[in-house]
């Protein structure tokens, strides 16, 4: 049975090598101007210094970038990219890259706030989260509020299941993540038991999933459990804190056996938003419920009177914690996005400028009735 994931094939592409990459009628039909000039079609497996591992009907060859590589690091080559490819030469150049389904995007760390291409053309992506260490619920949520904007359908892994043997505590710590992660599945899985795998591979099965979570999350060993046999690195993590060295240094797509592509990553120390306010929506979409009710339409959720997602708060409704994250989550996309959109600079300032002003009102009011 195929997954709803991918389009079915034509009997033209059945037999196609690159079906298990993820090749159907779609990407045929964006790639017929390419064939006609007689280019390649594949898709990046890996990508290093200039250059990219290329899954084509004729095997894994390699290629350059130089022609596709702008100043733009949005529009960088990426692993998941389907590519036009030179069908000769010595180097061998990719020519351009298809339009991207789906796009994972962080922002780097550097203060030009520049956004990073984890991985294209994603239908899953799975946050590895280690039961080793403690859970911190605030970084599940910056994962999966990257995870939504992208256009990828996210999936939470408790990895390393093994390690708490009791049911009801693992019960609790998967409900836990369950209310952090509202519409999201919830899994936990033990790569030395084979616990919770074949559900894993069940939901993986036909479609690209990207693998992410920080050093130590069990990515690696994760990663070699679903395919079978040890592809992945696998280095121990550090008994103080549960955290790892990076095991992974690049991004490899790999065919799953039991179908589907896996795309691993290293292990990420920094997920700074990039322009995700959907996705933030979309962690929290409780809290937008409630603020449905609130009197005033801009409501800010501080102090405002009639404020719906307070009282839900002061009920017991609405755990503070999410809230606090939400303000977080919130405030730091709108400083991203300040810094590339003017228009939203502007909106800013005008906003800051208005509640300056109306707490200077509140003040002189204040001062009258004294």
């Amino acid at each position: 049975m195929t997954s709803s994931a991918f389009p079915s094939p034509s009997a033209s592409l059945v037999l196609s090598p690159l079906v298990p990459y993820g090749w159907d009628d779609a990407w045929a039909d964006e790639f017929a101007p390419y064939d006609a000039q007689g280019l390649v079609a594949g898709r990046v497996i890996r990508v290093d210094r200039g250059q990219c591992d290329v899954a084509t009907a004729d095997g894994v060859i390699r290629a350059d970038t130089a022609f596709v590589t702008p100043h733009d690091p949005m529009r960088v080559v990426c692993t998941g990219d389907w590519v036009a490819v030179e069908p000769a030469g010595t180097p061998r150049y990719v020519r351009a890259y298809l339009p991207r389904r789906t796009a994972f995007v962080r922002s780097t760390s550097s203060k030009r706030s520049e956004g990073q291409i984890l991985a294209a053309n994603v239908d899953h992506a799975v946050v590895a989260v280690s039961l080793a260490v403690e859970l911190d619920l605030g970084r599940v949520e910056r994962f999966l509020a990257l995870a939504w904007e992208s256009g990828a359908q996210p999936v939470v892994v408790l990895s390393k299941a093994d390690l708490v043997p009791e049911a009801a505590t693992l019960a609790h710590l998967v409900q836990d993540v369950e209310t952090s992660a509202p519409g999201v599945p919830v899994l936990a899985v033990s790569s030395a038991t084979g616990e919770g795998l074949d559900v894993l591979e069940a939901v993986l099965a036909g479609g690209t999933a990207v693998l992410l979570g920080q050093s130590g999350a069990g990515k690696s060993t994760l990663a070699n459990a679903l395919l079978g046999e040890d592809v992945m690195d696998v280095r121990a993590t550090r008994d103080m804190d549960g955290k790892g060295r990076h095991t992974t240094t690049t991004r490899n797509l790999l065919a799953l056996p039991g179908g589907g592509v896996l795309i691993d990553t290293p292990g990420l120390r920094g997920v700074g938003l990039w322009d995700a306010e959907s996705g933030v929506g979309q962690v929290f979409s409780e809290i937008q419920e409630f603020a449905a009710d609130c009197r005033f339409q801009d409501c800010a959720h501080v102090a405002e009177p009639g404020c719906a997602v307070l009282a839900a708060v002061d009920s017991g409704e609405l755990p503070e914690r999410r809230l606090e994250s939400y303000r977080k989550l919130l405030r730091e996309n709108q400083r991203i996005v300040a810094k590339t959109d003017a228009r939203v600079r502007a909106e800013i300032r005008r906003d800051w400028k208005r509640k300056g002003a109306e707490g200077r009102a509140a003040m002189e009011a204040k001062r009258g009735r004294w």
